[in-house]
């Protein structure tokens, strides 16, 4: 059985490379995100075809998803055949824009399916009505290693297939999703991989003293927390430049920098946690709700995962901009957190993610309305 719309992603995918069309990669900028853009990329490669622009938004400016800018900026490479990863499911006026624009488009995410779909092409995402794979809790990097198996049609080398599934495991450990069927085997297969890793990136870890003293699946984690970090530079997120990188002597130069990056992330996210431990200490709300406009956003999703954790409540934190704030939810097990912040949906611009982790974007002047109908709704 496969997963609905992937032979279809498959045979559009085959004849974009076999008539020469464009093909635009555009992912998030997590490691989720980053990994599925990498897994796809590599694949059309070695079929032979060609990739006209990658492009990951950059959260601080851009927000979450398919944005504005990003297709400002990719509208230059029309017509072409846009393939989205680890977002779009939410973005209903972006895809029109797309098609306007002139883009054919793919989805294929893994976030939960809110009221309707958005009107792409071909939608890829095991939440969505009718699909009937046992297994829906893929990460994005789980579904683009599906969608590359079908590409290759069964002619994946094993060489190939280790180069994907130890990243695949990597993102399937940092989204948060289960650890069972599919993606036990990914993680199993691709750990076992990671040690004797082709990637320059991924040998560099390996020679630094930071590894030193610890297992296996330590390692794997600590790699994650380095990577996990949407650090954008030429609007690439560093887990895609250093996942990418052909070379030892850049890979090498890579990792003190992104290790002092997150230690000094790390010093952001104690004092975050900290600061709203204050508030808390004051509070007897049933949430937690908080933001500041002089955090970073990298440090609102470790700060969330932090304070739900610790306080057993589910967990609102957001960086306000001008105007608008972006925000990340993390709740406790028992808690669907996009269809609690469905039941608010006419106070945010947008939501959605996974029941125990999400996002949301809204106007400052509602944040008030949507705390207050969050607790009434829990």
């Amino acid at each position: 059985m496969e997963i609905k719309n992937l032979k279809k992603a498959a045979n559009r995918i085959l004849k974009a490379i076999k008539d020469k069309e464009r093909i635009i990669l555009y992912g998030d900028s997590d490691l989720d995100g980053a990994t599925s853009v990498i897994v796809a990329k590599e694949t059309i490669k070695n079929l032979g075809g060609k990739i006209s622009a990658i492009y990951f938004p950059d959260r601080e400016i851009e927000g979450h998803g398919l944005t504005d800018l990003g297709l400002d900026y990719l509208k230059k490479f029309k017509p072409a055949l846009l393939i989205i990863f680890d977002c779009g499911i939410g973005n209903f006026k972006e895809i029109k824009k797309a098609k306007a624009i002139g883009f054919d488009v793919i989805i294929v995410d893994h976030h939960k399916v809110l009221d309707k779909l958005p009107d792409a092409d071909i939608i890829v995402d095991p939440q969505q009505k009718g699909e009937k794979y046992p297994f829906k809790g893929f990460a994005a990097a789980g579904l683009s290693f599906k969608l590359s198996e079908l590409l290759l049609e069964g002619k994946m080398s094993q060489s190939l297939r280790k180069n994907f599934l130890e990243i695949v495991a990597l993102a399937t450990i940092a989204d948060m999703m289960p650890q069972e069927a599919d993606n036990k085997d990914f993680i199993e297969e691709g750990l076992s991989y990671l040690e004797d890793s082709w990637r320059p990136g991924i040998k560099a870890f390996f020679e630094t003293d930071f590894f030193k003293s610890y297992d296996l699946k330590e390692k794997a984690s600590r790699i994650i927390s380095i990577l996990n970090f949407r650090d954008i530079e030429d609007k690439l997120p560093a887990s895609f430049r250093l996942l990418t990188t052909t070379s030892s002597k850049e890979a090498r130069e890579m990792i003190p920098k992104l290790l002092e990056k997150h230690r000094e992330r790390r010093g952001e996210i104690r004092k975050g946690v900290k600061l709203v431990e204050k508030k808390i200490s004051r509070s007897k709300e049933a949430i937690i709700f908080d933001g500041y406009a002089d955090w970073d956003f990298s440090i609102i999703s470790p700060v969330a995962s932090i304070l739900c954790r610790n306080f057993k409540k589910p967990t609102f934190i957001f960086k306000k901009l001008k105007g608008e704030s972006q925000g990340t939810v993390r709740v406790p097990s028992g808690i669907d957190s996009v269809s609690l912040m469905a039941r608010c949906k006419k106070y945010v611009i947008a939501y959605g993610g996974h029941p125990k982790a999400s996002g949301f974007r809204i106007k400052n002047k509602n944040l008030q309305e949507f705390k207050s109908c969050l607790i009434e709704n829990l």
